[in-house]
């Protein structure tokens, strides 16, 4: 059974979702008021798709951040589960940003809504292309995992092609998103895809998997004058190191290979790691394009997703994503980053 079934309230009861849907300014601060924090009307909305976001003023003291979390995604044991490894690396000094324990709980409930609230905390993306950044980066990351390998998730779940492919490609398939002229091609070259998905790692082979971030794209690190702070473990999850580096490396091979360095001189620091790794790069990578599309399908009757991507149901988004498989099939091809 899927972890995201586990839920008490029924999944085939729409009225949480439809309140989700439909989560208003006076219910904002109404829950935030239900755990006796008093706010001061000022609610400003942050870019997030996948829950609710938002900054809200308090009349004492600083404003906080407040997640309200998408119905029937994650069970409680998975939310808890995510804040006690936040917890676990903030009590590490890794610079993450945990939920705030109030009135003994991190998870708080208020009618249908359920949230936790966070610390407010600014910055900036990271260059790319700084070494310094990179390698400040890399031992973080490996700081995480080092924590995260000590022990295993119980409720949440591992990122392999089986949740991140297979599946993805069948609700695209069998839910017409894709325009017909289209739906053969698509059909054959992501059946394609998924066979060379499973050859890198089978290539990998035996791969340890760990409590990871699980999406640690730029946009989920606050970079600030003291250094980075990392943020949104709302995907977290089992799985191989390598997917909390990969989303650093773009570009040609050899600008890849050289942010791979100075990645791991930094996390080689902390955490040692496996080259048999660097196979999955790819594979991963083309994991995440098929999967982001089915992340926007799936979500489609969320009106916050039609205004948020307009140009999802376009022929043209649909053409530039197959030609981006192609290009990813002939990219898993190639012999993988070296590192020394």
């Amino acid at each position: 059974m899927h972890v995201w079934s586990l839920w008490h309230i029924d999944e085939m009861n729409t009225d949480a979702a439809d309140a989700f849907k439909n989560l208003s300014p006076d219910e904002i601060l109404d829950a935030i008021e239900s755990i006796s924090l008093r706010t001061d009307g000022r609610l400003l909305a942050l870019n997030s798709y996948e829950n609710r976001v938002y900054q809200i003023g308090l009349e004492e003291g600083e404003p906080v951040v407040a997640k309200f979390y998408r119905p029937h995604r994650w069970s409680d044991e998975t939310i808890l589960e995510e804040h006690e490894y936040t917890l676990e690396l903030s009590e590490a000094e890794i610079p993450v940003i945990p939920p705030i324990i109030h009135a003994g709980k991190t998870l708080h409930q208020h009618g249908p809504f359920r949230f936790s609230i966070y610390e407010r905390r600014g910055g900036h993306a990271p260059e790319l292309d700084n070494p310094d950044h990179l390698e400040q980066m890399g031992r973080f990351i490996a700081r995480i995992h080092a924590i995260g390998a000590t022990k295993d998730f119980e409720h949440r779940p591992t990122i392999n092609f089986e949740n991140y492919a297979i599946t993805p490609r069948k609700f695209l398939v069998e839910n017409r998103f894709i325009p017909s002229h289209l739906e053969e091609a698509y059909a054959s070259l992501s059946k394609d895809v998924i066979t060379r998905i499973r050859q890198c790692f089978d290539r990998a082979g035996e791969i340890r998997s760990l409590r990871l971030h699980c999406d640690m794209h730029p946009g989920n690190i606050l970079w600030t004058d003291k250094g980075p702070h990392i943020v949104d473990f709302d995907d977290a999850r089992m799985g191989p190191a390598i997917q909390d580096l990969w989303m650093f490396l773009s570009g040609d091979r050899k600008y890849m290979t050289a942010r791979l360095g100075d990645l791991l001189i930094g996390y080689e620091y902390f955490y040692e790691f496996n080259p048999a790794e660097l196979n999955l790069v790819e594979a991963l990578r083309t994991m995440r394009i098929i999967h982001h599309a089915y992340w926007i399908a799936s979500r489609w009757d969320d009106p916050a997703f039609p205004q948020a991507f307009p140009w999802f149901n376009s022929t043209n988004y649909w053409e530039e994503h197959i030609l981006s498989l192609r290009e990813q099939l002939a990219l898993m091809d190639e012999p993988p980053l070296i590192w020394d």
